[in-house]
């Protein structure tokens, strides 16, 4: 199984945000970022890319989310505050 990635969009700093997977983490954000993918993210203007995991296999990425989108928002805030207090977008600094 190949690898795949659990992300945090948001709009703002402590703005809105959205959990998902994929196995591509540059093309999904893009896909986001452009308003590509209908939905959530395109209808709150989620473009802001404030964290994310990698996982060695997929479906442990998925399990992930599947957690994750359970938990409180207050753990995504600390969270996202631990590895990225500024709240600043990570996809300038994965796409180098």
């Amino acid at each position: 199984m190949a690898g795949g990635y659990v992300y945090f969009m948001t709009n703002r700093p402590n703005g809105i945000l959205y959990v998902g997977v994929t196995n591509d983490l540059i093309r999904r954000v893009y896909e986001h970022r452009c308003g590509f993918v209908e939905g959530f993210t395109k209808r709150y203007g989620l473009k802001r890319l404030v964290y994310f995991e990698r996982y060695e296999d997929i479906r442990d990425a998925i399990q992930r989310e599947h957690n994750i989108k359970h938990w409180p928002r207050a753990w995504k805030v600390r969270r996202v505050m631990i590895d990225n207090s500024n709240w600043d977008d990570l996809y300038p600094m994965i796409t180098q």
